[in-house]
């Protein structure tokens, strides 16, 4: 028999429970709600059924499950649900850089998708304090290109850890994504795993690794937010996977 293992003098009961709901999304909910009565109040079945489903796909999307962050000496954890779709060397958005921001060299990017099936509200990487929120209007090109880091409506991010650490996330928006719903404004303090912001709709999250860090997560894997650790700060051992 597997026995679950618990730290020393960790005696929580944990079991499955359903997600919450996001408060953002209430009032869709209820918009959908309410028009699929109207359409069963008026006999229109053939239009009520499938507004029911649609109510209950808003309230899927804006789910909000509780996370588990893992705590430990310079782990980055994942800032969004989804699938890792790039991985690359890229100098960081000109929004994150200058004296106060990152350094403009190159740096490991991790851009990790999220589908209008994944939980789309998005976490911190690490703790610390968020020193810059910056939005760019853009275009809603197809997230998973390498370009929409570029040309797409998207928000960067930029958090300094209490050792002067500094991590760049960039929220951006995709095909069907149309807002971009920041939680964190300049000078809030977070911990790793705090809830940030969310995208309506399908999106993508970029985060940069500062130098001598690579990531410990592969192309191909599914990242969950707040939990999966992508990086250790300054250990530079890369993983790789197969698809299988």
């Amino acid at each position: 028999m597997t026995e679950l293992l618990k730290p020393p003098g960790d005696d929580r009961d944990v079991r499955w429970q359903w997600p919450g709901i996001h408060p953002e999304g209430h009032k869709y909910i209820a918009i959908a709600a309410v028009v699929a009565l109207i359409f069963f109040w008026f006999g229109w079945g053939l239009l009520a059924w499938p507004t029911v489903a649609l109510t209950i796909w808003i309230a899927a999307f804006f789910r909000d499950p509780a996370r588990t962050t893992p705590i430990g000496e310079g782990l980055i954890v994942a800032p969004a649900d989804g699938l890792v779709t790039l991985i690359s060397d890229v100098l960081p958005p000109a929004e994150l850089t200058g004296p106060d921001g990152l350094d403009d060299q190159l740096m490991t990017r991790v851009s990790i998708f999220m589908s209008v099936f994944d939980v789309h509200v998005n976490r911190a990487p690490i703790g610390g304090t968020i020193r810059d929120v910056v939005y760019i209007s853009g275009k809603f090109v197809n997230a998973e290109l390498d370009k929409a880091s570029e040309e797409n409506e998207r928000q960067h991010i930029l958090i300094e850890s209490n050792n002067g650490q500094k991590i760049g996330m960039t929220q951006i928006a995709g095909l069907v994504a149309r807002r971009i719903v920041p939680f964190v404004k300049p000078g809030d303090m977070v911990v790793a795993g705090q809830r940030v912001g969310l995208i309506r709709f399908g999106s993508r999250v970029d985060i940069y690794l500062p130098a001598g860090t690579g990531p410990k997560i592969a192309l191909g894997q599914r990242a969950v937010a707040g939990e999966t650790v992508i990086a250790q700060i300054g250990k530079d051992r890369r993983v790789f996977g197969v698809s299988q």
